[in-house]
This record gives structure tokens, C-alpha cells and sequence, in this order.
């Protein structure tokens, strides 16, 4: 996977926030030496979110967001402002760009936010041709390239300590460990390509110096065999079928639930399991996903999430659905959140939905965790995290 096609997910994310005109678009160009940002002396030039996904020497890849003007006016200009306060929940680094050498009150508003949400930052005091000091941020010039290197240098400095190596399967395996995938090939898969999270697994095990067996699940019970696996990964949907083909001896957990480690918290996902066997007739359930697949006949989240769960709890349950970026700030209606194992989704989103939910007093659960307790097989598929 070259650096262009890093996914989305693992990308360090860069939110450039500041008022209208401040300079946001002409620092993003002059931090990544592109003309990738589009500058005007008009109002409100950016109106919505961008994202750009680009290598930001030497970080690697990175997502940087350009995001419309804190301090818009009028009621299109007010949701604005809500979407460019919305970036700051994905935000691993947050960069405010300040006109001048003074903070308004829009500026000094939006660093309480981000020091709310304990995201690292720096300030840039763009438009200083002159150059100087500060002893809170730096002085640029994005148009003289005044001190665009020190900017860049001490984001740098801060993505250093903010995006630690961490591994989806690596650190729960051994050098020269066999790990055998089970991998359906149905209509979530075009031709030619596997999912993401099962990509991504791959490249984790090749990266741990292990040996990496691919099958799909009509070969489970010969390959076990054959292969004498030290630890098996299949997708959640299979795990009834799977589990069968796997003997107890050898350790068996699924991609959802390593990627609800990987990008989530397994705790929170223990108490939303516990929901999933208390729910009411009446109550609301949110299933929400990180990504925008075209829904099919089939979708996971849409027609078998709700199937299984009525068919576990027997009761009379409403579901609500959400996509991509759309996840509700107000949580309070619903009774659970189960959610997707967030490929598309970078850690800091996935922790703030978790967050959210806990905010609101609701417990949130993770398909694969879910799946796997419906199936009477949640224990097992945790021993291999433990």
C-alpha cells in the first residue's frame, strides 16, 4: 500500500481552523510547497470542510482539512461554523491560524474548544511580513514563506508524539507465527479487492515477520488442519459457521473485534454488550457506520444487524441508521449504539463517538463484539486479546 493510497483511517489528521481571510488556504500551500488550497481575497472562500489527503514530509502521510471560517455570518454562515467545530472531533492535531498579531474573541473561543477536547496545537500568527515572536504560536508569513519551516517543525514535533506505532494483530502474535484468514468473497467485496480491515491485517502480520494464510470459509477445516494456525481471524458475519470448523485449542476472535481494539475501547463495548441482553420493546436503536458503501440487498447494518438483534432479544426494537460522517450529537433517544469496526474512521473519531455515547449515558457496542456474543462465542473470540 504506497503512501498515496495510505487509507483515510490511518492518516495523521491536520484540522487548519482560523477566521475568514485569516490565511488557512495559503498556509496549507505554503506548509506542503502545492498549490493544493484555493486563495482569494473574498469572504468565506472555503464553505465546507475539505479534506486532502497528501505526504507531509517527514510525517508521511497525512489528511489535512481546510474548514470554513469560525467567525461567518448570517444562518447558512452559522452551519458553517458548526461544520468547521465538528472537524475538531477527528482532529489528532489542530492548527489555528490568527490574522495578525492578536486573537479575537472567535479565536480565543475555539482554543478553549480544543483544549476541551485535549487536542494538541499550535497557533500561527500569519500575515507578520516582519517576522518576530510570540510567546504562544508563531509568526508567519505564508506569502514571504516568513518562518513556514519552524511551523512545520513544530507540527512535527507534536505528530511524533501523537500517532504511536500501534498494531492491529502484531503484538498479539509471535515471529513466524502462522495466522489464517477467513475471508467471504460476497457483494461488500468487489472483484479484485478485499475489504479494508482484511488489507490492513495482512500487512500487519507480513509486518510482524508471521506467515499470513488466506482461505475463504469453505476451507477452514482443511486448512486448520493442513496449517496447524496459531490464531484464526474470520469476518464477524461467519462466526457461527466458523467456529464449528475451529477447535477450541486454537485461539479464534474476528476482524471487527480486533479493530474495536485497535481503534476503540473494549471496555466500553463490554457494557454496551451488556444493553444488547436488557433491551425493551419501544427502544431505539442507532446503527451507525464509518464508511459510504452503496447499501445492498444483505447490508450488515442495515438488514442483518437488525434481523440478529430482534432474533437474540425477542423483542419489538426500532432501528435508526446513520452513514460516514453523520453520527448525532444529541444520543439521549436511543437505548444502544451499535456501531461498525471503523476502517474509515481514524482513532480520535472513533474515541469521540465512544465518548459521546458515554456522554449521553448510552452504551455504544461494536459489531464484531455484538456478533460474536449473539453467537455464544464472545469469550473465546476475547482470549487472544487478553
Amino acid at each position: 500500500m504506497s503512501l498515496n493510497n495510505t487509507p483515510k483511517g490511518e492518516r495523521l489528521h491536520i484540522g487548519i481552523f482560523g477566521r475568514r481571510n485569516a490565511g488557512k488556504s495559503s498556509i496549507i500551500n505554503a506548509l506542503t510547497n502545492q498549490a493544493i488550497a484555493i486563495v482569494s481575497d473574498v469572504l468565506g472562500t472555503t464553505t465546507d470542510p475539505v479534506y486532502k489527503a497528501m505526504e507531509l514530509l517527514p510525517i508521511g502521510p497525512v489528511m489535512i482539512i481546510d474548514t470554513p471560517g469560525i467567525d461567518d455570518e448570517g444562518e447558512l454562515g452559522l452551519q458553517r461554523v458548526k461544520a468547521s467545530y465538528r472537524v475538531l472531533n477527528k482532529c489528532d492535531i489542530a492548527l489555528l491560524v490568527v490574522e495578525g498579531t492578536e486573537k479575537t474573541p472567535d479565536d480565543i473561543k475555539l482554543i478553549e474548544k480544543i483544549k476541551e477536547k485535549n487536542i494538541p496545537f499550535v497557533v500561527a500568527y500569519n500575515k507578520c511580513d516582519k517576522g518576530g515572536s510570540k510567546d504562544d504560536g508563531i509568526c508567519v508569513s505564508a506569502k514571504e514563506n516568513i518562518n513556514i519551516d519552524l511551523l512545520k517543525d513544530e507540527i512535527v514535533k507534536i505528530a511524533s508524539v501523537e500517532k504511536p506505532d500501534k498494531k492491529i494483530v502484531g503484538d498479539l502474535i509471535n515471529e513466524g507465527d502462522t495466522v489464517l484468514l477467513v475471508v467471504p468473497i460476497d457483494s461488500a467485496a468487489p472483484k479484485g479487492r478485499l475489504i479494508l480491515p482484511q488489507q490492513q491485517t495482512i500487512r500487519d502480520i507480513l509486518d510482524s515477520n508471521s506467515v499470513c494464510i488466506v482461505v475463504k470459509e469453505d476451507k477452514v477445516k482443511e486448512s486448520v488442519l493442513k496449517y496447524s494456525p496459531n490464531l484464526v481471524v474470520c469476518d464477524s458475519q461467519i462466526f457461527g459457521k466458523v467456529k464449528l470448523d475451529v477447535p477450541e485449542s486454537v485461539p479464534l476472535t474476528s476482524f471487527s473485534i480486533l479493530f474495536a481494539r485497535y481503534k476503540g475501547d473494549l471496555a466500553a463495548n463490554l457494557e454496551g454488550i451488556k444493553k444488547l441482553d436488557n433491551l425493551k420493546d419501544g427502544d431505539v436503536v442507532l446503527v451507525s457506520e464509518g464508511c459510504t458503501h452503496h447499501r445492498q440487498c444483505g447490508d450488515i447494518g442495515t438488514v442483518k444487524m437488525p434481523m440478529w438483534i430482534k432474533k437474540h432479544t425477542g423483542k419489538d426494537i426500532t432501528f435508526e441508521f446513520t452513514q460516514g460522517g453523520e453520527f448525532p450529537e444529541d444520543l439521549t433517544k436511543y437505548a444502544l449504539v451499535v456501531h461498525c469496526g471503523g476502517c474509515m474512521l481514524n482513532e480520535k473519531e472513533m474515541k469521540y463517538r465512544i465518548a459521546s455515547s458515554r456522554d449521553c449515558g448510552v452504551p455504544i457496542v461494536n459489531y464484531g463484539m455484538a456478533i460474536a456474543h449473539m453467537n455464544g462465542i464472545l469469550e473465546r473470540s476475547l482470549e487472544p486479546l487478553k
